[in-house]
């Protein structure tokens, strides 16, 4: 695989500094039953970095001692650890939101036949990927088969009220460009995936989040491979707006690895730049350090939560693209 670090090193994005912290977003592993071609992570079925049982056990410890109230899981699948329903639990019964970032094929692995009920009776918000609502283009980016058992995935999730418009389960989808090109507006691809996946499925869902592709990991070293990494930067740089500094994710938000070391964001996480003016800090240090007014790190990458309407985990960031 081709490193995109040194490619991303030379910047001129602008100085960022850390607000109040707000988020906790944990990496808990990069295993995963599936290898898609968009994934930053690099994540799949032969990975085996899975976070450990001690350092699991300092999520809740500091979800209390910084006053967070939103506990966001993500992989890989993180569905597949085995302390993830543990830590879950822990989460709720501290009163937090967990947010659980969902493949949604992984709700038929072996061993998860449960899974959606788990995920419904502790009201976890959902996050599930669902690159298009076309098949062909869902099973190109995630595999052959990826489409229909999303399909399923989500009509499972409606039936235990998921999405639904009076429940207070909450259901988001992601969208993710097939290639080196910004998302489309938001809210207009919002209302065509709810109006495909109603009229075809009867699927339902709260929102839509679109997400930029990150030049990193698997797709910046297939932009390489194909020549398209440079044109792809520029296209970010070009885009770039201002008003997206404001709420872009690293600011309330801090990333934790599977070892348990503390980032600005999953980006910076998968480059190895870690969190700055601390030397390696570890989710134990924020037992007893806070993170407001820390400078942020930044690179070329940085241009892709920024340009157009911005891009975060919560999706668009310009005012009205939800």
């Amino acid at each position: 695989m081709h490193a995109t670090l040194p490619l991303l090193q030379a910047t001129e994005f602008p100085a960022l500094r850390r607000r109040a912290l707000e988020i906790l977003q944990v990496n808990l592993g990069y295993r995963c039953n599936m290898s898609c071609v968009h994934c930053h992570v690099n994540a799949g079925p032969n990975r085996t970095e899975m976070m450990d049982s001690e350092t699991l056990a300092l999520i809740p410890q500091v979800l209390a001692a910084r006053d967070l109230h939103t506990l966001d899981l993500t992989g890989g699948a993180p569905e597949l650890h085995e302390g993830f329903r543990g830590l879950v639990r822990a989460a709720r019964a501290q009163d937090c939101k967990v947010i659980d970032r969902c493949n949604l094929t992984v709700l038929f692995e072996p061993g998860q036949e449960s899974l959606a009920e788990f995920l419904a009776a502790n009201r976890v918000e959902i996050v599930a990927s669902l690159p298009c609502y076309l098949p062909d283009n869902v099973d190109r980016q995630r595999g052959k088969g990826a489409f229909d058992k999303s399909i399923l995935a989500l009509q499972k999730l409606n039936a235990l009220g998921y999405g639904q418009p009076d429940s207070s389960l909450v259901l988001n989808l992601v969208f993710n460009p097939q290639g080196p090109s910004l998302p489309p507006d938001q809210s207009a691809l919002q209302a065509g995936y709810q109006r495909e996946l109603s009229e075809h499925f009867g699927i339902v869902f709260n929102q839509l989040f679109v997400i930029a592709n990150m030049p990193i990991q698997r797709f910046g070293s297939m932009l390489i491979s194909k020549g398209q990494f440079n044109d792809y930067l520029h296209l970010l740089h070009e885009n770039f707006a201002a008003a997206n500094l404001d709420t872009v994710m690293c600011r309330n938000l801090v990333s934790v690895d599977w070892q348990g070391f503390l980032y600005d964001c999953d980006f910076n996480q998968q480059l190895g730049m870690a969190l700055p003016g601390m030397g390696r800090p570890h989710l134990r240090d924020l037992l007893n350090q806070d993170l407001q007014d820390r400078p942020i790190r930044v690179a070329g990458h940085c241009y892709g939560c920024a340009a157009g309407q911005g891009s975060s985990c919560g999706g668009a960031l310009k005012a009205g693209a939800a």
